[in-house]
């Protein structure tokens, strides 16, 4: 939370101190050398987080969900501990799809209540809101979108999770998303994939235009794309040690870094990370696009046609279908 006394000046200093501001937007971070072998080792369990609210009678939801959840319960080889973050009508729907589509034996469901959590960390959470919402009352304005940013800070009881949207269908083992957290880099605190649309070229129009050769908005794999935040492996341990990420979580500093780069967003947490990641590339772990695999195409069809593949791409295996924006969801051949 921002100080409001005569101090806010001096505090604010401190953090952009501690932040090291050094842009690195026109040249590629250059990555420790990977490990040549990677081991895992397999935790009895693990902690995935589903967003699920405002899903009574909202049928088209309840079906994204059942979805997602039945879809990742299939191939999971590892127990669950599934938190289903939502409002209370939300959470009992869930609990419902959970009992239709999957043995128990295989999740353990933990409910939270989204309202409970919001009131911990309102005060951070209201100062973002407005450099990362389209208008009040937007969708992407409701304070669910913004609470990955400070989950750290509202579950004390938790190491490592992954975050997932409702609107998902699995076609691997989250077992092997989760092997991901094994070859973070020392700095990463953040898995994520790039979004797999020019949107961010977009929002950065007016800086490209002035910063000719600059990262911002470019194409993977070397420009600064910005993120999907559908599917995430949230670090909690390195979050809450992390006193750049948390020197970031900052009004007074959200506003300097979104007027150098004339930016205003309208998706909720996915504008902060891909905004912090201009100058602190390093806090983040780029997923492959497989595993989150958007199939929203409207920036194709409004203006962007000519770059469009070069963020839409993904030659892969597909590991985890992605349906934005609304997006259907092919039929995959393991569906009867």
């Amino acid at each position: 939370m921002i100080l409001k006394s005569g101090d806010q000046a001096k505090q604010n200093a401190e953090l952009l101190s501690v932040m090291n501001m050094k842009p690195n937007v026109n040249k590629t971070w250059t990555k420790p050398e990977e490990p040549k072998e990677a081991y895992f080792v397999d935790p009895d369990s693990i902690d995935v987080m589903v967003t699920f609210t405002k899903a009574e009678d909202n049928h088209k939801l309840i079906s994204k969900f059942r979805t997602t959840v039945s879809s990742m319960l299939k191939f999971a080889t590892v127990h669950i501990n599934l938190y289903i973050l939502g409002d209370d009508a939300s959470i009992e729907i869930a609990h419902d799809i959970l009992d239709e589509v999957a043995d128990k034996h295989h999740y353990t469901m933990n409910p939270l209540n989204i309202d409970e959590l919001v009131k911990k960390v309102h005060d951070t959470i209201s100062e973002l809101q407005s450099f990362f919402s389209y208008k009040p009352g937007a969708y992407y304005s409701d304070s669910l979108f913004f609470l990955s940013i400070v989950a750290h800070k509202v579950l004390p009881d938790l190491s490592r999770v992954i975050m997932l949207d409702c609107d998902l269908k699995f076609n691997s083992d989250i077992r092997e998303l989760f092997h991901f957290f094994e070859v973070f880099f020392e700095t990463n605190i953040i898995g994520i994939a790039h979004d797999a649309q020019p949107v961010y070229r977009h929002n950065w129009h007016m800086y490209r235009n002035q910063n000719k050769g600059t990262r911002v908005g470019d194409p993977p794999p070397d420009g600064l794309a910005g993120f999907n935040s559908g599917v995430m492996l949230l670090n909690l341990d390195k979050m809450r040690e992390s006193d750049v990420y948390n020197s970031l979580i900052n009004a007074d500093v959200i506003k300097q870094l979104t007027e150098k780069y004339m930016f205003k967003g309208h998706l909720g947490d996915q504008d902060f990370y891909s905004l912090i990641a201009l100058e602190h590339e390093d806090l983040f772990y780029v997923l492959p696009c497989s595993w989150n695999r958007q199939l929203c195409t409207w920036w194709r069809d409004h203006g962007y046609s000519d770059v469009f593949d070069l963020y839409f791409k993904c030659e892969e295996h597909i590991n985890i279908y992605h349906g934005n924006c609304d997006s259907p969801i092919p039929k995959l051949d393991w569906e009867s």
